[in-house]
């Protein structure tokens, strides 16, 4: 007889639900999130389970780990993705537990990706690269704030970073203000320090595939871009057509049309958030650096506006490295921006 495993994990406990092939409930406990008596409770039925299904939360690395090394089948659940079973008039961790193996059994259970242990942890000292590049920013960006609200003037990036805490003492009329410039910009070198140190210890680690060489003939990404490309993409042949890939860099708008009209939106969380920073940054990039898409950009967002122009940028991007990875040729702007 086949089984089916479902875990709704917490922080500090889990819901184990097993289930037959009919369906019915075979066992269920909720367990304190030790591996010791996760295992105990598991073993009279993993020559029969199937699979066991662990939800993507936050804390799932620990426990998707430890099974795998195990010999347990496991999958990750996409959680953005799941619709819960509407039929239910009262729900709670038994219930999401039940449901997650019940997906498994009927062969709709909506996967995530289980990325390699052995790279997950350079992965993720890139997205911490990330975190701090974009509190790099929120400083920038308040010091300009205070500038324009204070002196009505507009620094440029490039003049903020050249400010020293002696030029902005002379600049503002109140030595409150000029003290709080000085602590956004002592931040925001701090983390400039820090993404460098990260940035040179994941070139140590890491370097692009061969496969991924081609990125670096995109305009607006360079290595450290193409770094996390790779990084956060895997392996290419696991999206089945460009709109996939597209849709997991959350470059496609969540929508649901019928008959030619506008039903609603649907879930805009799925997907990698960090691939559609990465595109982003890539397009504010390559429309400084490339005329094509410069021009292109312009276009667009003389029929709309910036933040939608830069985002259709980074959608055509995320298109065009689809295909450089796929097909493993250079990217050819023409093509992309045509």
């Amino acid at each position: 007889m086949k089984l089916y495993g479902g875990i709704d994990l917490h922080s500090n406990n889990s819901v184990f639900s097993i289930k037959d092939e009919t369906g019915d409930v075979m066992a269920r406990r909720k367990l304190p999130n030790d591996i010791k008596q996760i295992f105990l409770f598991l073993a009279p039925f993993k020559q029969q389970l199937t699979g066991l299904v662990v939800e993507s939360t936050f804390n799932w690395y620990w426990l998707v780990d430890a099974l795998n090394e195990a010999d347990f089948q496991v999958h990750l659940a996409n959680t953005t993705a799941i619709q819960q079973y509407s039929g239910l008039k009262y729900g709670d961790d038994k219930t999401d537990a039940d449901w997650l193996a019940e997906m498994l059994r009927l062969g709709v259970l909506p996967e995530g990706y289980i990325y390699p242990k052995e790279q997950r942890t350079v992965r993720d000292l890139m997205r911490k690269r990330m975190q701090l590049v974009q509190q790099s920013t929120l400083n920038l960006l308040s010091i300009q704030g205070l500038y324009m609200r204070h002196l009505s003037y507009k620094m440029s990036n490039n003049k903020i970073k050249q400010l020293t805490p002696e030029a902005i003492m002379t600049h503002f009329s109140s030595a409150n203000t000029a003290q709080a410039t000085i602590c956004n910009l002592a931040v925001m070198k701090c983390l400039k320090e820090q993404i460098k140190l990260l940035e040179k210890i994941v070139l140590t680690q890491v370097q692009l595939k061969p496969d991924f060489q081609e990125l670096t003939t995109i305009d607006g990404i360079g290595n450290i871009l193409a770094l996390t490309i790779m990084l956060e993409t895997g392996d290419i042949k696991r999206f089945n057509k460009v709109g996939n890939y597209a849709s997991y860099c959350r470059c496609v708008s969540g929508a649901r049309y019928s008959n030619g009209k506008k039903k609603g939106k649907t879930n805009s969380k799925n997907g990698n958030k960090y691939l559609a920073w990465a595109f982003v940054e890539a397009a504010n990039f390559a429309i400084r650096y490339n005329k094509t898409v410069k021009s292109y950009y312009q276009r667009k967002s003389a029929k709309t506006n910036q933040t939608i122009a830069i985002k259709t940028v980074a959608h055509k991007l995320a298109r065009a490295c689809f295909y450089v990875l796929r097909d493993k040729v250079p990217f050819d702007v023409e093509k992309a921006f045509c």
